[in-house]
């Protein structure tokens, strides 16, 4: 089981970006864990991240008769790209949204995510936790071929 880890913009802040929010792990870090999780579960995974919308966009394309699952935590653009959301739409490959903040109880603008509605799940508001939950939750659907 081939499964692509898409982080999107800011992201290659973590550690230093708002420790106070995000904790002082870095991206390295977190890529790190889902990575010996993922193994742990008998998935391989690639870990990649982009500052830009089209690069994401690309990678998502890309990923189409590769992989067997996405998971996706987009940063900012989760709330602002459509086309984003209709490159996961396009590849039909099960995808999952992390979030390592609860975007519900933040800004507003925050409460609103264009991804969700072409994901299988979302994992919000774990930290860093977020992505081997999303790691477990995604594996197991691709097991087990639930529906959510």
């Amino acid at each position: 089981m081939k499964i692509l880890l898409i982080n999107g913009a800011n992201l290659n802040m973590l550690g230093t970006r708002e420790p106070d929010k995000y904790g002082n792990k870095t991206l390295k870090d977190i890529e790190t864990e889902v990575i010996a999780y993922g193994q742990e579960l008998g998935a391989e995974i690639k870990v990649w991240q982009s500052n830009y919308e089209g690069e994401i966009v690309e990678k998502i394309q890309s990923a189409k008769g590769v992989y067997d699952g996405i998971l996706i935590n987009a940063g900012g653009y989760t709330h602002t790209s459509v086309v984003i959301r209709d490159a996961i739409s396009a590849v039909n490959i099960p995808a999952v949204e992390i979030h390592m903040t609860n975007i519900h109880s933040r800004e507003n603008f925050r409460h609103t995510s264009l991804l969700t509605g072409v994901c299988i799940g979302i994992v919000a508001g774990f930290g860093d936790k977020s992505y081997t939950l999303a790691l477990e939750g995604l594996v197991s659907y691709l097991n087990k071929g639930f529906m959510s």
